[in-house]
């Protein structure tokens, strides 16, 4: 009974034995795609657009963390910032602002004694245009004018060292009285060396007329 159904309902080698590579795939191909599966945005994304593969995201953050610049571009970024200081530099010196001002003229002792001798008559400020004067009289092949050259040199220096013992004096006193409590050393020296220039070549600009109390 077995034998004969068996031959009764005989099935096929082929079928038994086929590929179902194609059967098992027809479902997952024919299968709808939804709107979901194509894009899902990430939450940080911006909107209407797709969040990027994992990898192709972080490798673009190691690219972005990784990123160095080349000596070359280094160099060009030095010489723009130390462009971009002297011009702040520059622009400090004739304004007298504090935020730029090189370190040997900032704070207030300092500007003090800028102040101080920008408001006075000083000899030693005139030194070079009677230095000069006293070099031609000096070149004339004349006794007299040679010996008159002598003196007003003499004059001139003698002058210059009184002026300038005068001026450090009551600058450094006024000093200790205005700032007891901060740094003053260099500073007298710093006033008479700015009392070699005439008043309108020095830098920092002068910000206070002659006359006038720093």
């Amino acid at each position: 009974m077995g034998l004969w159904s068996m031959h009764d309902h005989h099935v096929p080698l082929a079928f038994v034995f086929r590929s179902r590579s194609k059967d098992d795939k027809a479902p997952a191909d024919k299968a709808p795609v939804t709107s979901l599966s194509k894009e899902t945005r990430d939450p940080q994304a911006p909107k209407g657009r797709p969040t990027p593969k994992r990898s192709a995201a972080q490798s673009q953050r190691r690219s972005v963390a990784n990123t160095k610049m080349s000596p070359k571009e280094a160099r060009s970024r030095q010489r723009d910032e130390r462009r971009s200081a002297m011009e702040k530099q520059r622009a400090a010196l004739a304004s007298g602002d504090e935020r730029y001002l090189p370190a040997r003229d900032k704070g207030p002792v300092r500007r003090y004694s800028r102040d101080f001798v920008d408001s006075r008559f000083c000899i030693a400020e005139y030194f070079l245009p009677m230095a000069v004067i006293i070099l031609v009289l000096s070149m004339v092949r004349v006794g007299s004018l040679q010996n008159i050259a002598l003196l007003l040199w003499l004059f001139v220096i003698i002058a210059i060292v009184v002026d300038s013992a005068i001026t450090g004096f009551r600058l450094k006193k006024l000093l200790a009285e205005k700032f007891p409590d901060q740094r003053r050393k260099g500073a007298v020296a710093y006033a008479l060396m700015r009392t070699l220039q005439m008043k309108r070549l020095r830098l920092p600009k002068p910000q206070v007329k002659r006359g006038e109390r720093p």
